[in-house]
């Protein structure tokens, strides 16, 4: 499994990530601000499925 994020995606995957979660932990959102979880952990691991099967890669390192 090699990374397929830019370190911007990820960032921007794990604040809404974390957000959301924490939306979800004081009820403003319900129980639909879980899916926060998704991001969380593509942001996390530097790896989103989705992005692989359409060929999308964010990630500056293999650009050069």
């Amino acid at each position: 499994m090699q990374s397929n994020e830019g370190s911007l995606d990820r960032a921007a995957r794990i604040s809404v990530g974390v957000g959301l979660c924490a939306a979800a932990l004081v009820g403003a959102l319900g129980p639909w601000a879980w899916i926060g979880i998704v991001p969380l952990a593509t942001g996390l691991a530097g790896f989103c499925p989705l992005y692989s099967m359409l060929g999308i890669d964010t990630c500056s390192l293999r650009k050069r």
